[in-house]
């Protein structure tokens, strides 16, 4: 363990003593992690939140152990190092996307696998850095690994004014492709000011009919569904032969579409498996997305599109209120309150 970890041997943390809903959490004291072989522990300063903080809880993890911590995406500075770890020291400021195998950071310390470790540059607020993480290279391996959106594309993202569909908006705006997302009226103006070039009000529109009617019958080159399984098989009717549909939410039924028609590529995007499914490699992409994304931040090129910052003490309420899907932007913890 490195020399400067610190003396304290006990924590505050917000913790879920069972599977269930977000109410349920309470805030606890434990006992301080130290970090093992290939791991840092960090000094939480932000933690994003999340749906699958609330999808998870609801039905636990068979590797959990209880009391269980939740939160994914931390930022804050390295506080110890495990045995072996090099390349990063104690001071350093960082970000990653955590496994929800493991507890998490809605405490005030975590650990991580130092492979995932991303810097955050002295001019990024640490909010906006864990604002990043999960949604953020959700959309960064939809659009550009998978889709490998470019210009002259035309996009759909369905819930633009989300964390995922937001970014995957500005991801796809940037590649230069016209930009078409699903939002409710008020939304609108601000999923155009992230990129959108046409918006769909998925509540008073028939979304399939106007799509068509906006590419003159022609259909989309790429599909970012962040809904549903459903809404990602029947968003498979719009691409044009050859496109693409990235599924966030869950995989569509291929068997809607003939076979040796339009032939789809259908990309499911499950970015925290690369900790329990993937070798070092794709947990060393997880840095390498994230610093990508703080790299557009930081030049202003990408909105980060924080809407809230809240103490410990209010995330199972505001987890409450993101389970009802109707937030618009990021909410993250944040050690100051």
């Amino acid at each position: 363990m490195s020399p400067h970890s610190t003396r304290r041997t006990t924590m505050r943390a917000l913790v879920l003593d069972r599977p269930g809903a977000p109410e349920t959490l309470r805030l606890s004291d434990l006992p301080v992690p130290e970090p093992g072989p290939g791991q840092a522990r960090v000094k939480v300063e932000a933690c994003g939140l999340n749906p699958v903080d609330y999808q998870v809880a609801a039905e636990g993890h068979p590797d959990w152990t209880w009391p269980h911590v939740l939160g994914l995406d931390v930022a804050g500075t390295v506080d110890a190092v495990g045995e072996g770890v090099t390349g990063v020291h104690p001071g350093q400021r960082v970000v990653f996307h955590g496994d929800l195998r493991r507890p998490g950071g809605f405490a005030v310390y975590a650990l991580a696998d130092t492979t995932t470790l991303a810097t955050v540059p002295d001019t990024i607020e640490w909010a906006v850095a864990a604002g990043l993480p999960c949604a953020g290279m959700t959309a960064y391996q939809a659009v550009v690994r998978r889709l490998v959106v470019t210009a002259g594309d035309t996009v759909l993202v369905t819930g633009g004014a989300g964390g995922v569909g937001g970014f995957a908006v500005q991801l796809a705006a940037r590649a230069g492709a016209r930009v078409i997302t699903t939002a409710s009226a008020r939304n609108a103006d601000r999923v155009r000011e992230l990129g959108a070039d046409e918006v769909v009000d998925y509540r008073t529109e028939d979304v399939a009919a106007r799509i068509r009617d906006l590419t003159d019958g022609r259909g989309v080159d790429g599909v970012v569904d962040t809904v549903s399984p459903e809404s990602a098989t029947a968003n498979l009717s719009l691409l044009v032969h050859g496109g693409g549909l990235a599924s966030v939410a869950g995989r569509p039924d291929l068997t809607v579409v003939a076979p040796f028609t339009i032939a789809p590529s259908v990309h499911e995007i499950a970015l925290g498996a690369a900790h329990s499914h993937g070798d070092e490699r794709p947990r060393a992409d997880l840095s390498a997305m994230l610093g990508e994304l703080l790299t557009l931040v930081a030049d202003g090129h990408l909105d980060p599109m924080l809407s809230r910052t809240l103490p410990l003490s209010e995330v199972p309420s505001a987890l409450g209120q993101l389970s009802e899907r109707h937030v618009r932007g990021k909410l993250v913890y944040t050690a100051s309150g």
